[in-house]
């Protein structure tokens, strides 16, 4: 469905199912892990996750997304052995040379779907780490609300995202609009329904708006009758009374800085 046999003809390279592969016996911090042959022997792997929510973890990302590279009964017994440190130490054993994170549609709170919230997002590095930290403040959560993170900086794996890490923004005058009235289905409500009687939306990025929502989400809805402001079209103008999101309410006596923000940096301000 995703059309991977489609590019395999294409383009002449082999697809494989490594859940019918080889697997090879490693150890790390007192865990032992069945690892596919084929990744291990592998030149340069690229780790394609989507960033999202999970239930258990709170988030997946491109360090938990290497459990695709065992058998199904691995990935039954970490959830045995607690996921956190299991899955730092595969990141250990299994090096990724390159993340493409797809942060275009994830789900606020559950791997499976269910609430999907549209941020029109390519998050691209070399450090799966590094992207992970990155990713979990997008979402709302601080790096250390994240177990896998704690281990993966304890074992090496590499450094978290800081205020001094280098971000290259590529299209950054093309972000997408976000189309509030149109998006959602009758099957599957949208989760941003709920909030829309406290947020006042004009012309906001659909990135900057997925921000709010991850934030909205994480508090809850009660704002205490305050009212959120988000979008290009508070642009230049000025308000005491309400909250502002992102650069565009720069003029606001209280906002959130970012272009666009991180949710966590949301969340300071809502519950200040």
């Amino acid at each position: 469905m995703c059309g991977y046999e489609a590019l395999q003809k294409k383009y002449g390279v082999p697809l494989k199912d490594l859940k019918d592969d080889n697997f090879i016996s490693l150890r790390h911090d007192g865990i032992d892990y069945q690892i596919s042959e084929t990744a291990l022997k592998s030149d340069f792997l690229i780790n394609v996750p989507v960033l999202k929510a999970h239930c258990q973890t709170r988030m997946t990302c491109c360090m938990k997304n290497l459990k695709g590279c065992m058998p199904q009964s691995e990935m039954r017994r970490f959830h045995a052995l607690g996921l956190h440190k299991p899955i730092a130490g595969l990141n250990v054993l299994l090096k990724t040379h390159f993340c493409v994170v797809d942060g275009i549609c994830g789900d606020l709170s559950y791997e499976e779907g269910g609430t999907p919230v549209e941020a029109n997002r390519i998050i691209a590095g070399l450090n799966p780490l590094l992207i992970d930290s990155y990713c979990a403040q997008l979402i709302g959560y601080n790096i250390n609300d994240i177990g896998y993170l704690s281990y993966g900086k304890k074992y090496g794996i590499g450094e978290y995202y800081s205020k001094d890490t280098k971000i290259i923004e590529l299209n950054a005058e093309q972000k997408p609009v976000c189309d509030v009235k149109s998006q959602g289905t009758q099957s599957v409500p949208r989760i941003a329904e709920k909030y829309q009687n406290i947020i006042d939306e004009r012309e906001a990025c659909s990135v900057c708006y997925a921000a709010l929502i991850f934030a909205l989400h994480r508090k809850g809805s009660s704002m205490k009758g305050k009212k959120i402001c988000i979008g290009q079209g508070f642009k230049e103008k000025s308000s005491s009374d309400f909250f502002g999101i992102g650069n565009c309410t720069q003029g606001f006596k209280t906002y959130v800085k970012g272009c666009p923000p991180k949710a966590v940096d949301i969340l300071k301000i809502i519950n200040g």
